[in-house]
């Protein structure tokens, strides 16, 4: 089958499923409905209330967001991997790098889109109630930082799915992911010093500080990321390769 219709059919299995569809919406949710509750409650109470980072702080709910965008990577993949569904796929797609790639490709391209999207409205409507604090679109670093969260969200979707694809099951992939980036950096994070600027999450975000955070810059700390994403789906790709299905 070429590429175009398995796009299609990837798409179409996407937004039959219930789940995979719920956790998209919820990485918007979350993201936004986070920062805006935060910002009209404590916004202006003080400064620096939401952070020393006033542009990081722009996009407070992107830790709730990031969980949706792993359940989003961890879902979409985990049902090729439930009662012999690869086999089917693999009967109308033989081409196994074909059919991962382009179930990657859908993953990627529809958290690319409701990223820019969260990523944008996240920033306008929570600096709506962040008075006279509050950030513009034409203040240095946001516009970068508005795509940056985006493009964030998009690579924890991308390193969610590819670790699904190795170890074939998203609640695996969950239970381990989400504490990996919410609470191993703070438990360890005394410990391995700098070390922990270069987990995913901590080097994603450099790209919405307004200022560098140790050795990373807002692109490199960016790259870094992709690059974890990278190698998670290319595990991934090998094992979808080499293991039966």
């Amino acid at each position: 089958m070429p590429t175009v219709p398995v796009l299609r059919s990837e798409w179409i299995k996407i937004r039959s499923a219930r789940a995979v569809l719920g956790s998209l919406v919820a990485v918007f949710a979350a993201t936004a409905g986070v920062t805006v509750l935060t910002a009209a409650a404590i916004g202006t109470s003080e400064p620096a209330a939401m952070g020393e980072d006033r542009l990081l702080a722009a996009f407070f709910g992107i830790n709730f967001g990031q969980i949706a965008a792993i359940a989003f990577g961890a879902t979409a993949f985990a049902g090729e991997f439930r009662a012999g569904a690869l086999r089917v796929s693999l009967t109308a797609v033989p081409n196994r790098t074909r059919l991962y790639l382009s179930k990657a490709a859908a993953v990627a391209g529809l958290a690319f889109v409701v990223g820019q999207v969260t990523g944008l409205v996240t920033f306008v409507a929570g600096q709506a109630f962040m008075g006279d604090g509050a950030l513009s679109l034409g203040d240095p670093g946001t516009v970068r930082a508005v795509f940056g969260s985006g493009a964030y969200l998009t690579l924890i979707a991308l390193l969610s799915a590819g670790l699904t694809a190795l170890v074939r099951s998203g609640t695996l992939v969950m239970s381990l992911l989400i504490p990996f980036l919410l609470i191993v950096p703070f438990v360890v994070g005394q410990v391995a010093g700098g070390a922990m600027r270069f987990m995913p999450d901590r080097a994603g975000q450099m790209v919405m500080r307004a200022q560098p955070d140790g050795a990373l810059g807002p692109w490199s700390g960016l790259a870094v990321a992709g690059l974890w994403a990278l190698a998670a789906l290319a595990a991934g790709w090998l094992a979808v390769r080499r293991r039966d299905a």
